[in-house]
């Protein structure tokens, strides 16, 4: 276990922010901890980072008090963006990685193997104001790993990425993984969490409503999301046992079951005991589950 965070509570007179919070992120995993704003997401990752005191409750990394380690071990991006606007893409990264321990000299391979990585190569001498948003995000996430740290929390990474950049970003989250970074982020954008994180944490008003494995929490609710290709009408797939909600997609429907054993009857009667051109059960996703868990709203 590299992170342990065991019965945390946060208060602010009569204001809890967080409620008696548990959770447990092991060596080398991405973890998510998701929530709707205000949930506690970012005075959880101040309390890791020891910006902010417990109310109670302990937070341990390899076994040892949060208020004990070295500092320049945690790395952190946070969702408030902020590099210097007259310094180079360059310079600022110098000076983030001298800042967290490490000499010029140390850090001028890793410099230019992440400049060169996430395409900033033409932009290394330009001023971070002269960039653009998704250019400056860049640089600012480059700057929250550039000293090495073991432990990094990434808070809301993707915001404003096209996509081809939130590929680039989510292989460069892949890397740290595969050379041994522990990651924590937090994300409204369900599909990232889903694809990169094996565990999470989900939150509403500080509480934990689940703690665990990603698969964990989607048995929960089993195999209830039916897509089905037909020609039936929508009138009759409403009035099929087991069926709680019909949607119309692109030449298909999507059907909510009661549960997943209807599944085997619905494909009789759809079938008719012939060919199919599609029918497939499966999980709902995290995002239809995370909407359920809080509430709908904005997330």
């Amino acid at each position: 276990m590299a992170l342990v965070i065991q019965e945390v509570t946060k208060r602010y007179q009569n204001f809890v922010a967080v409620d008696n919070l548990s959770f447990t992120i092991e060596k080398g995993e991405i973890f998510g901890l998701i929530g709707q704003n205000g949930a506690g997401k970012t005075t959880t990752f101040r309390m890791i980072l020891d910006l902010q005191e417990t109310t109670a409750g302990t937070i341990s990394w390899n076994g040892e008090s949060i208020h004990a380690i070295d500092r320049d071990l945690l790395g952190y991006l946070p969702e408030e963006r902020g590099i210097f606007p007259t310094m180079t893409v360059e310079d600022q990264l110098y000076f983030f990685g001298e800042l967290r321990g490490r000499k010029k000299k140390e850090l001028k391979e890793d410099v230019n193997y992440w400049i060169e990585r996430f395409e900033l190569e033409e932009k290394r001498k330009a001023k971070a104001e002269t960039l653009s948003k998704g250019n400056q995000q860049k640089v600012q996430l480059i700057a929250s790993f550039i000293h090495k740290p073991e432990f990094l929390i990434l808070d809301e990474p993707f915001s404003g990425l096209d996509p081809v950049n939130k590929d680039l970003l989510k292989e460069a989250i892949l890397f740290l993984k595969e050379n041994g970074t522990t990651i924590l982020f937090s994300s409204h954008q369900m599909e990232n969490v889903e694809e990169l994180c094996d565990h999470l944490c989900l939150l509403k008003r500080g509480v934990s409503l689940f703690s665990g494995s990603l698969l964990d929490l989607k048995k929960q609710y089993g195999k209830t999301k039916l897509t089905v290709r037909t020609d039936m009408a929508i009138e009759e797939l409403t009035a099929l046992p087991g069926v709680k909600d019909v949607t119309i997609g692109k030449e298909q429907y999507t059907l909510t079951l009661e549960d997943e054993s209807y599944a085997k009857g619905i494909f009789d009667i759809v079938s008719k005991g012939d060919y199919i051109e599609k029918f497939s059960l499966d999980y709902l996703s995290l995002d239809e589950i995370f909407k359920d868990k809080v509430g709908g709203g904005n997330v």
